[in-house]
């Protein structure tokens, strides 16, 4: 492995949507080539079909075990083979290439846990073609840690604005509403984790309430009472610097302008909602609490505009970049 670029796996997502597109025009950008050793894994066909018919061109170090790699080459393909051409149609469901994605994520993951790859960038897969597999499937989140051994993980959204970490994710609202102090109190501690490995030493970090006002002193529901503010008074003890619960109606405004660094979200859709509002394009999903560095897009598949070149890389860029600086980091 070079000693002075990491070794960053990326994995072209499903290949029914727009990740083989995005993954090509990301590394079309001079000022990543040099940013590591680039490490695609996919299906070698895919990514030519789809470079050729954007009039680009697809990585031409193509190698089908990583120590064939070639220590002059940025970037190379590492080719799985999981599809035949009869088995691919652009923008079209399928759990071929669901089949086919999760395999991309699997080897990128294992080279990581084998100390043949730094970090790993997914683009995105289709939870709906992976279940079609017949395989349980929640997110690249849960899987990956599962593929490392962890039980717990979160997800953690980043921009040049704010940070978002999540108590639960990919669970229904009522399944998301058990609070738990531990979970709750072990998310605050990851997120401040995060955020200092980011460059933060003393991250400001506010949490959210899960009930309207949040719960209005039990007015609407004695969640907040109960378990999120011990879990925050846990934090400080801890000497983490954390505020809470707020009412996530006026938090995330008041951290945008400056007041925290970090939210703590209790669900998915209160996380989620304000980054993709506030920044889209550039919004990195992060994977805490793996023995490995993920980041990811944080958009999907977009089936509705795959194979038109209509699709924008500026979110893998992003997750490619904090990849690189996670990896250094480390």
């Amino acid at each position: 492995m070079n000693n002075h670029l990491p070794t960053i796996a990326i994995t072209i997502g499903d290949p029914a949507g727009i990740g083989p597109e995005v993954v090509i025009k990301a590394l079309a950008d001079p000022d990543l080539l040099n940013l590591a050793r680039w490490l695609v894994i996919g299906d070698g066909w895919v990514l030519n079909r789809v470079a050729t018919e954007m009039g680009m061109e697809a990585p031409d170090c193509v190698i089908e075990d990583v120590l064939q790699r070639p220590e002059d080459a940025p970037v190379c393909v590492l080719d799985l083979r999981q599809l035949e051409p009869s088995q691919f149609a652009v923008g079209k469901l399928s759990a071929a290439c669901g089949r086919a994605a999760l395999e991309y994520v699997r080897t990128a993951t294992q080279l990581c846990l084998d100390h043949q790859a730094d970090a790993v960038v997914t683009a995105p897969l289709n939870k709906e073609a992976v279940t079609l597999t017949g395989q349980e499937f929640s997110g690249h989140t849960e899987f990956i840690a599962e593929l490392s051994g962890v039980t717990e993980s979160r997800m953690l959204l980043v921009n040049d604005h704010l940070s978002v970490i999540h108590v639960s994710t990919h669970c229904s609202l009522r399944r998301a509403s058990e609070l738990e102090i531990p979970r709750i109190l072990h998310t605050i501690q990851l997120g401040h984790e995060a955020l200092q490995s980011l460059g933060f030493s003393h991250p400001r970090i506010a949490v959210c309430g899960l009930n309207p006002h949040a719960g209005e002193n039990g007015l609407f529901g004695s969640e907040d009472q109960e378990f999120i503010t011990p879990a925050i008074q846990s934090a400080q003890k801890m000497g983490i610097p954390c505020e809470g619960p707020f009412a996530a109606d006026t938090l995330f405004l008041r951290a945008i302008k400056g007041a925290y660094d970090l939210v703590v979200a209790m669900y998915h859709d209160q996380g989620h909602i304000p980054m993709k509002l506030l920044d889209f394009e550039h919004t990195v999903n992060v994977s805490l609490g793996l023995p490995i560095i993920r980041t990811s897009v944080d958009h999907g598949t977009a089936f509705d505009i795959a194979g038109k070149n209509q699709a924008d890389a500026s979110s893998l860029k992003a997750a490619m970049k904090l990849a690189v600086s996670m990896s250094r980091n480390r």
